[in-house]
């Protein structure tokens, strides 16, 4: 992927990769159980800890490997037919967020094999040090404003992705927004960022010093060509 279209896609294929693997601890059930004790969600919903936590784990696994999102409480659904329609919706986000994320992956591995030149490689971690650079610029960027405002970002990113009205919900009576609160939410989304952007800046100096350190050989090996 040779070019400035080439370091383009790499970086931000490596933006990509480093968001969604910092996604990834935060979708087991060790740290949801945790944010969720955190967020009184037992209080919320006046459920037992192992209600809770197998309701939950239901959502979660309809949401990641597909299903109805129909987990019962006695003889009727945790989450009414509003709800289940907008955990479908949030499926669909999360499916095509992480199927950008493989051919992010695919790309990187793809353009590193390409890359069988010196400076070609060079040039390819020098993009990953972009990628990684720009996307904790970002993240910074963005968790400045939603630690001021977490409604109004929180809102922006729902606009985005949904049609209005779908994931508006009564904290008094719905149960997905007792099971995941919005401490939950803004927690969650805080440590994610954090992850990511201490991740983005290991990348971004790693990167830097293997172009550093490609470059020297690759001009030594085009000096001793021309000799």
């Amino acid at each position: 992927m040779p070019g400035r279209l080439g370091g383009f896609v790499l970086a931000a294929a490596t933006a990509l990769v480093i968001l969604g693997g910092s996604i990834l601890p935060f979708l087991t059930p060790v740290y949801i159980r945790i944010e969720q004790d955190r967020s009184g969600v037992e209080r919320l919903t006046g459920w037992d800890p192992g209600l809770v936590y197998e309701v939950t784990t239901s959502i979660v696994g309809d949401l990641l490997f597909g299903g109805d999102f129909d987990v019962a409480v006695g003889d009727s659904p945790a989450l009414n037919d509003r709800e289940q329609a907008h955990m479908r919706d949030v499926r669909g986000v999360f499916q095509g967020f992480f199927a950008i994320v493989v051919v992010s992956i695919v790309l990187v591995g793809v353009s590193f094999r390409r890359a069988r030149s010196g400076d070609a490689r060079a040039a390819a971690w020098r993009a990953v040090g972009s990628g990684a650079r720009g996307l904790a610029i970002g993240l910074a960027v963005v968790g400045a404003f939603a630690v001021f405002a977490f409604d109004a970002a929180f809102e922006v990113f729902h606009r985005l992705f949904f049609n209005a009205g779908s994931y508006t919900f009564d904290a008094r009576t719905d149960r997905l927004v007792q099971l995941f609160p919005e401490q939950f939410w803004s927690e969650t989304a805080i440590a994610v960022g954090a992850v990511a952007i201490v991740v983005a800046a290991l990348t971004a100096w790693r990167a830097g010093r293997l172009a550093g350190a490609v470059e020297p050989a690759a001009r030594l090996s085009a000096s001793t060509a021309r000799s």
